[in-house]
């Protein structure tokens, strides 16, 4: 039972993006689109859920002396794996999406997922702890990536909401990015609070 509270604090209360305000780099880069937020979002959920249960098996294994480094070879190595079925099956999202996905490797949600939660906890809750942060990274991205789709050029995922001449060109663009999440945050503050 209280894995599934680190599944849903990673999601909600601790959204890595709306609340924690980590990984802006791929957050602000890639969300031009819905359907950009969603492949980056669930590319990193993939590599955050099986490095946290890699680095859980293995903690007891690593001296302490290399244990950042150990950590960061086991993230490239399920970065480069999404980064190669993603070059061979989805090549247009994998040219959209760009330099980005090997920077999921520096990404400090992955890394300080794998040092404070995975470090310290069972598989289990390690890899629902990822799982949990993952869609909880994805679902902002998916989300912000809409909003800007649809404030830009009046689709989202690729669909016609509004005509396009109704679109803003800004939130395509990369200050519409902060405009946005801006936006978003204020909104999860205020829904934050309300619960409260």
């Amino acid at each position: 039972m209280n894995q599934w509270k680190n599944f849903t604090k990673g999601f909600i209360k601790e959204n890595p993006v709306f609340v924690l305000l980590l990984g802006m780099c791929p957050v602000l880069g890639t969300t031009g689109t819905a359907i950009n937020g969603l492949g980056m979002g669930l590319a990193t959920t993939f590599v955050l859920f099986m490095s946290n249960t890699v680095v859980s098996l293995i903690k007891n294994v690593i001296p302490d002396k290399v244990r950042i480094p150990s950590y960061i070879v086991v993230i490239a190595t399920f970065v480069t794996i999404v980064q190669m079925v993603m070059q061979a099956y989805l090549p247009s999202l994998f040219e959209s999406l760009g330099i980005f996905i090997p920077l999921i490797v520096v990404n400090c949600i992955v890394l300080g997922r794998a040092e404070a939660f995975a470090s310290k906890n069972t598989v289990l809750s390690a890899s629902i702890d990822g799982l949990g942060t993952g869609l909880g990274f994805a679902f902002a991205l998916t989300l912000l990536g809409a909003a800007r789709e649809l404030l830009g050029s009046g689709k989202i995922f690729n669909f016609e909401i509004l005509p396009e001449q109704y679109g803003m060109l800004i939130f395509i663009l990369a200050p519409g990015a902060f405009i946005a999440l801006g936006y978003i945050i204020a909104i999860t503050n205020r829904l934050n609070k309300q619960k409260a």
